[in-house]
Formats: structure tokens, C-alpha cells, sequence
């Protein structure tokens, strides 16, 4: 068993961690005494079908919702003592969010999505748009700076969502079946920027259901039913 303090080379510890959801006189259990610890530069798949619990995983590890027990520490920070602002916070400093629907802005262009996320920290303008050029030409869109997402392709828009994801330097970048509404050739091109991204040093961990994205990945978590089956620390394939 993990222990409950925060590990001192782990990003995310989490120590049997619980959460349930009441439905008329049942208590239905989405995630059953969960324990993990995620390294930097790790490269994670979350892997499971429909209702193993990837999902409610996800968003406690975003901080994008609470367990009903157990710890959880991003960083060193002891999530569960943090108030609604406090989280926010550490969100938008810690985690960096790549969704299935891209969650784009539909009027605003690309520099001005990737922007988005520095409005919260009282960054001035000019250098809000420094780091969102730079990190466009990251992930090869420095030339579509201005295009509006009903401009872009949909390999092209989530490359975007991805340089709004990285453009806050986050611990984790936390992608939700990032590669979903990609045709296949598309979505090997968008796995080669993961690849090069975790090479370059990222931490990244992707929640899917898709066995050939898990193959990029060097360590495979899979779920059932709310509980850990496995987890799996491999090469990834050539």
C-alpha cells in the first residue's frame, strides 16, 4: 500500500481513493480503493470500456471533482484542503486539459484560444501572445495564428487545444480520448506530437479506450469496474 503523505518524486499520489454516487437506495461505486503514484515524464494510458471508471478517474485527477474518501496529493499539494478558488488555481497552474471536442472558443482564433487559459493569471497582453505564439509553433500551427476553429481541421484543432494545454507549462498534460474524433491518419499524427512531447520531458497521461493508443504509451493502467486490474510499465512500440 502507498503511503498517505506525498511522494517526493511523484506528481500525482493517490491513496485509496473513493467515489460513490447514491441512486435511489443503492450506493453505485465508481472507483473502489484506487491507489497510483505518477512520476514526471511519465506516459500513462488509462485504459477501459465504457463504465470502468476512467472517467470519474480523470476528473479527480484534474481536480475537476472531489472523491468521497481517501487522499489525493498533485504535486505536493493535499487536493482535498483546498476551497472552489484554490482548485481553480490549481488547475489552471498545474494541469493542462486536451479534450475529446476540443473545447474551443468558436469566434475566437487560434492565438486567442491558446491565449485563454493566461487570461487568469494577470499576464499582460503582449506576453499572453508571446507564449501562445510560441506555443503554436510547437505544435506546427504557427502559421494558422489567426484561423477560427470552423477554419481548421480537426487534426488541426486539436493541435490547438494542445498548445493550450502546454501553454501554461503545466505539471500534467490530461488528455480525454484526445484522439476520438480523429480519422486514423490524423490521429497517428497526433500521437507522434505526444510521443515528442513526453520525449522532450512531459508528463502526459491519456484516458482512453483504445488499445493502439495505449501502445504509444510506456505504462498502461487499465481499469475494471472501478478498480485498478492492472498496471503495466512497458517500452512503447516501435
Amino acid at each position: 500500500m502507498m503511503p498517505t503523505e506525498a511522494q517526493d518524486t511523484a506528481i500525482i499520489s493517490m491513496n485509496n481513493i473513493v467515489k460513490s454516487y447514491q441512486m435511489a437506495d443503492e450506493t453505485f461505486y465508481a472507483l473502489k480503493d484506487v491507489s497510483l503514484s505518477i512520476e514526471e515524464n511519465d506516459y500513462v494510458a488509462i485504459i477501459g470500456p465504457s463504465g470502468s471508471g476512467k472517467s470519474t478517474l480523470m476528473n479527480i485527477l484534474g481536480c475537476l471533482d472531489a472523491p468521497c474518501s481517501g487522499t489525493y496529493f498533485l504535486g505536493e499539494q493535499a487536493v482535498a484542503s483546498l476551497s472552489e478558488v484554490e482548485l481553480a488555481n490549481l488547475r489552471n497552474q498545474s494541469v493542462g486539459f486536451i479534450f475529446q471536442s476540443f473545447n474551443l472558443l468558436p469566434r475566437a482564433s487560434a492565438l486567442e484560444n491558446v491565449m485563454q487559459p493566461l487570461v487568469y493569471r494577470f499576464i499582460a497582453v503582449k506576453e499572453r501572445k508571446r507564449l501562445a505564439m510560441e506555443a503554436l509553433e510547437r505544435v506546427g500551427l504557427g502559421n494558422k495564428i489567426h484561423h477560427l476553429p470552423n477554419q481548421l481541421s480537426g487534426g488541426q484543432r486539436q493541435r490547438v487545444a494542445i498548445a493550450r494545454a502546454l501553454v501554461t507549462k503545466p505539471k500534467i498534460l490530461l488528455g480525454d480520448e484526445p484522439t476520438g474524433n480523429l480519422d486514423s491518419q490524423t490521429t497517428l499524427e497526433i500521437m507522434a506530437l505526444f510521443d515528442e512531447l513526453h520525449a522532450e520531458g512531459h508528463t502526459v497521461v491519456l484516458i482512453t479506450h483504445e488499445p493502439e493508443i495505449a501502445d504509444h504509451c510506456h505504462r498502461v493502467i487499465r481499469l475494471k469496474d472501478g478498480c485498478i486490474e492492472s498496471d503495466v510499465r512497458r517500452q512503447a512500440h516501435a
